[in-house]
This record gives structure tokens, sequence and C-alpha cells, in this order.
């Protein structure tokens, strides 16, 4: 055939040519090699640093399982917790063994390296073959991934607020990126197919490096749940308020019932004594005249939809005394509990006429308020307090509750926790403690707290310390913050109006 060599010698040659251009073809250079070392070495410096801050959120759970004041919601997202990482560990675990697999199929022997003085690995680290047989031949690849998808599937079913929060943005994510041709290829082939060993290795670390973010996020989430002062509606109660429990005839009987949890999809509708009463942002109100000396009682009936959209319905009685025109009566302004610390208004009403009524109080101090029958009541311990009202030489006593002031929540900036933008999170100037759906004029101040940041920028756990509520003294680690960083407070201390230092659970936020 015209244009080939007739010499042997040349036709030897152009054999050894193309051997050599197919040895080439085959062969990874070192500065590829290289560059797979460095990024699995940061990958794996990546997920050691997360799996410090995992254990940091792991250790403060169970701190709060013991705290009377978190020890009640810890119950619940403690366990949620644990199971994220159980199923975290499992899969890591997996992927570990995959490793092991995939370096014995690399030829993996131990040498002796004179720098470190020590045993180290050694493996064909360029082989192309390795990761082909494993994950194409022996179906490794599909396993894995069937494994990854089972993960998400698993961790976003812990619960709903879970899946809700995350299922979009969640880290482990099986679908392969388009390739240059516009086609789409299937995973073990986008991944594993012809590939060096150190790049697969990289891989398995980089799906690693996802499992452990995506614990991150959700034990942070369920740390920051302890610290939530929102109720889950499959606990729901229904909420029923009077203004009095003793009133003189004449007197208006007010009542006050809706959905103690409420949302505006749970859409309730509220009866009392028969009658449909509006409802405005889920509560709704009953008034009538009372008369007819005696007990009274009033029947309650709430129907809304649960956070399932199931309707429910709920019942409850009111109980009431009208008295006789010659007794009294106490009617409290706001709500049927003396608070600590704050100023609670009262009125008592007589039907004998001032000048013949004597008012008096055990459990604390009474005050007038300018104008008959106002008067301010001042509580100094929990417990009970009674107000005694002699009318015309018949003496009448009333108990009621003595609370203290509910626990506020920590604030920075428009969030309670949970995911917040990271621009808009650095920026804050001051964390605040703020009472949410309470009566009273009461304010709390931050005393101090304990603030740690990890994930995104940070290689460790990096705790810091706020004295007030201030974060002057902590922006330099609130500059460091971008999407991926996680803050939590803990040990949170404040102060309110009865000048009590009372802990409080800290919120948890996610930066995207």
């Amino acid at each position: 055939m015209a244009g080939l060599p007739r010499d042997p010698r040349q036709k030897m040659i152009n054999v050894m040519y193309l051997i050599l251009t197919a040895i080439l073809a085959l062969n990874v250079s070192n500065e590829v090699i290289n560059a797979f070392k460095v990024v699995n070495n940061s990958l794996l410096t990546s997920n050691n640093n997360i799996t410090a801050s995992n254990n940091t959120l792991y250790k403060s759970l169970e701190e709060k399982l013991t705290e009377p004041q978190s020890a009640e919601k810890a119950k619940i997202w403690e366990p949620k917790a644990m199971q994220a990482k159980k199923l975290s560990d499992d899969v890591n675990n997996y992927i570990n063994d995959l490793k092991a697999q995939l370096l014995k199929a690399a030829d993996l022997r131990m040498k002796w390296d004179s720098k470190i003085k020590d045993s180290v690995q050694d493996y064909r680290e360029d082989n192309l073959d390795a990761s082909t047989r494993l994950f194409e031949t022996h179906g490794k690849g599909k396993e894995l991934k069937d494994r990854l998808d089972q993960y998400k599937q698993q961790m976003l079913a812990i619960d709903p607020s879970i899946k809700q929060q995350f299922e979009s943005t969640f880290p482990v994510n099986t679908i392969p990126p388009v390739s240059q041709e516009g086609k789409q290829k299937d995973f073990t082939q986008t991944f594993f197919h012809m590939t060096p060993t150190v790049a697969a290795l990289t891989m398995l670390s980089k799906f690693q490096n996802n499992i452990k973010n995506a614990e991150n996020m959700v034990v942070t989430y369920c740390h920051s749940q302890i610290g939530a002062v929102a109720v889950h509606m499959d606990q729901v109660g229904v909420l029923v308020g009077q203004n009095s429990n003793y009133l003189m005839p004449g007197q208006q009987l007010s009542v006050t019932a809706g959905v103690g949890a409420y949302s505006s999809s749970s859409t309730p509708t509220i009866t009392i004594n028969g009658s449909n009463v509006p409802v405005t942002g889920g509560q709704g109100t009953y008034n009538t005249t009372v008369s007819g000396a005696g007990e009274h009682t009033v029947n309650v009936n709430v129907k809304f939809k649960d956070e399932n959209g199931n309707w429910v319905t709920k019942t409850q009685t009111v109980n009431y005394t009208v008295g006789t025109p010659g007794g009294a009566a106490v009617m409290l302004d706001k709500m049927n509990v003396f608070y600590i610390g704050v100023p609670n208004p009262v009125t008592i009403s007589s039907g004998t006429g001032w000048d013949k009524t004597h008012v008096s109080m055990a459990g604390g101090s009474l005050s007038a308020a300018g104008g008959p029958g106002k008067y301010i009541v001042k509580v100094n311990s929990v417990g009970k307090a009674s107000i005694t009202v002699n009318a015309d030489g018949k003496a009448s006593t009333y108990d009621f509750r003595v609370k203290r002031i509910p626990d506020p929540i920590v604030k920075v900036g428009p969030s309670s926790g949970g995911r917040v933008q990271s621009v808009i999170f650095k920026n804050q100037n001051f964390a605040r403690a703020e009472l949410e759906n309470f009566d009273f004029d009461a304010h709390f101040n931050i005393v101090s707290a304990t603030i740690y940041f990890s994930g995104a920028n940070f290689s460790t756990v990096q705790p810091a310390e706020i004295h007030g509520g201030s974060l002057e003294g902590i922006k330099g680690q609130l500059s460091k913050c971008i999407p991926g960083t996680s803050v939590t407070f803990d040990n949170v201390k404040v102060q309110g109006p009865d000048g009590i230092v009372r802990s409080i659970p800290g919120p948890g936020f996610i930066l995207y």
C-alpha cells in the first residue's frame, strides 16, 4: 500500500510511537494529581472542623435537657438532633468503607516516610481503572447514589418544619451538572468513569463534606427551636379569658376565646353560649349583661384547622358568680393573675357605697390609683395573694395567683432565630430581649451571653462573650460571617423589672 514504510526498523519505530502516544494519553500530569490532593486535604480539614462544631451543639443540647427552663423543649428536639447524627454517621461510615475499597483496588500499601518518620499510604494515585471497576463494574456508583438520596429523604422527614426549612437548600444533591455538550450523564458516568483514584477519593470527601454541612444545618435548627417561643399546633389548646369571675347584677361579662397557637391558616370559628362571635387575629369576644344572683356558666366552643389541615373542635366552660346588691366584687383589668415587678391594675366595685367599704390585701400591697374602686397591686413572690373587701360589715375574700413575668426571647435585628440573610445579620449593632404577646409594659435587658461562631469562614468553633446587648465587642467575628455561617447564642442571662437575673434559652441563626 502506498505511503507505508518498507523498512522493518521504521515500522517498529512507528509502532513504538503509537504505544507512547497511548501511554501519554492515559497518564495524568503531576500538577493535576497534586491539585486533587490539595482539594482533598482541604475537604478533610473542613469535615473535621464541622464535626467539632456539631459536637459543641450536641454537648449544649445535652446540657439543656438538665436545665429547668429548657428541659421541656429539649426533650422534643434533642432526640431529633440525635436522629440526624445517626443518619449522618451511618452514611459517612459507608463512604469511608468505599474509600478503603477504592484504595485496595489501586494497590494500596504502606511505606516509610523519612520526613515524618512514620508509615504513609502509597497507592496508584493516577490509576484510571480502579474507580471504573468499583463504581461501574461492581455497581457501587448506583449504590452510593441511592444511599445519598435516601439520606436526604430521611433527614427531611425528621420533622415537617425541617423539610419546609431546608428542602430547597439541602446540601446533598446527586444530580450531575450538564456536560459541555449540553447532555445530562448519569451519576456514575459523571463522577467515577475513567477517573484517577485521587480524584475519586476527593469526590467521596466532597460528598462527606455535604453530609457534614447537612447535619450541622439540621442540628443547629433543632438547637434553635429550644429557645423559640412558637408553639406547635399539635399541642394547641383553647385559651379563654374573662374580665371577672364575680360580678354584680347589671354589670357586663366579657369572655374572650381563641386558639392558643394561632396561625392564619387555622381559620377558627368560635361559638359562645350558642352564639357565633366575630374572629379577629384568632380571637373572638362575647359580651353579655349578667343578672340573677348565684353561680352561672358560659359554654365556649372553638373549631379550627390543625397544622395537618384537619378540623379540630375543643370546648371549655367559663364559670362566674353574680353577687347580691349588698356585696362587692373584684375585677382584674388585664388578666386573672398578678405579675411580679409590674403594677397590676385592679377595679373593685361595691354595692353599698365607698363610705361603708374597706379593702385590704395579703401577699402584696394595694394602693389607690385615682378614681373610685381603682387600685394598683404590687407583688414580690410567686404563690398566692388575696384581696378582702368588707362592704357594710360583710367580708368577701378573693384569691389570685402570683407569677413571674414570662421569659423574653432574644432577637438580633428582625429575627429570633433560624435562617437569616448574612448581610442583614452582620450589620446589626445590638441584641435585645423582647417580650411577645404580654399585656404589661415590661422591659428586659441582656446582662451577658456566650456566642458561638462556626461553619463557613470559621475553621474551628469560635466562642465570644457579650456583656449587655451591644455587639460592638464582637464586630470582628460578625465581619467574617458569610452564607453558611452558623451563630448560636447560649448561656443568655437577662434582667427584668423584678430585678432578678434569669437564664433563658438562646437562639441559633443559619446565615444564607
